[in-house]
């Protein structure tokens, strides 16, 4: 098992640390959790949302430091889209998924912006030979908000866009905790401190969503647009 919080930045190809894992019996675990939509009013904007394979395949994997440890596979990116697809949907008056170049034309002149979300650091406690017997997990994201139109594909498929264009680009921090007093395994301990991570990932962005100062002056430029628009 794992002590101390540890930054995860290692990847691996899914196959070696499937290999890996049956060889020296790892801990794994899939994210798994409900989430339900916010009980909020859903802002009056159709906002596209990418997941990069990055995020939407995001896992960690530790390796064990000594023979009484246990390597770890913990595995978000199905949780992770789910989440968001569940909190932004419920924010937003309309939310689509950008996947691939046909979305580009589908949803032309349609949409008001593009949310695109990394996450850029996870670091978490798992406790070993201790009394206090705490699960955590801590991560941040990154989010910019861009225009369609500054969205392109590529050969591979893949899409991208250039960052120096977009409306805003900030980050934001969550945190999940859960003792062990609770659960019957580890794996079910930290996926329930990574479900709560998620949710209070999410209670971080309502939250802050139009206080973010570039969020906020792009929101007023569009009330200014659509008064002028009145007007005429």
């Amino acid at each position: 098992m794992i002590s101390g919080a540890k930054s995860v930045t290692l990847s691996l190809g899914i196959a070696a640390i499937f290999a890996l894992l049956t060889a020296c019996g790892a801990k794994q675990v899939i994210v798994q959790g409900d989430f339900p939509q916010p009980l909020i009013e859903p802002l009056p904007l159709s906002i596209g949302v990418v997941y990069s394979d990055n995020f939407a395949n995001h896992e960690f994997f530790d390796e064990a430091s000594g023979r009484a440890e246990s390597d770890w596979l913990v595995s978000t990116g199905a949780a992770q889209v789910q989440f968001w697809d569940t909190l932004l949907g419920g924010m937003f008056k309309r939310v689509v998924r950008i996947q691939e170049h046909a979305d580009l034309h589908t949803y032309e002149n349609q949409l008001d912006a593009v949310i695109v979300p990394y996450i850029q650091e996870l670091q978490y406690t798992i406790p070993t030979h201790t009394n206090v017997k705490v699960y955590e997990i801590w991560m941040r994201y990154r989010f910019r908000l861009v225009s369609l139109d500054d969205i392109h594909d590529h050969d591979n498929g893949a899409l991208s866009y250039n960052p120096d264009v977009s409306f805003a680009d900030w980050q934001l921090t969550a945190y999940g905790k859960t003792p062990t007093a609770f659960m019957q395994t580890d794996e079910a301990a930290v996926n329930l401190a990574a479900v709560v991570a998620l949710r209070d990932a999410g209670a971080n962005f309502v939250t802050s969503f139009e206080k973010v100062p570039q969020v906020a002056q792009w929101l007023a430029s569009r009330d200014g647009m659509n008064t002028s628009e009145a007007a005429d």
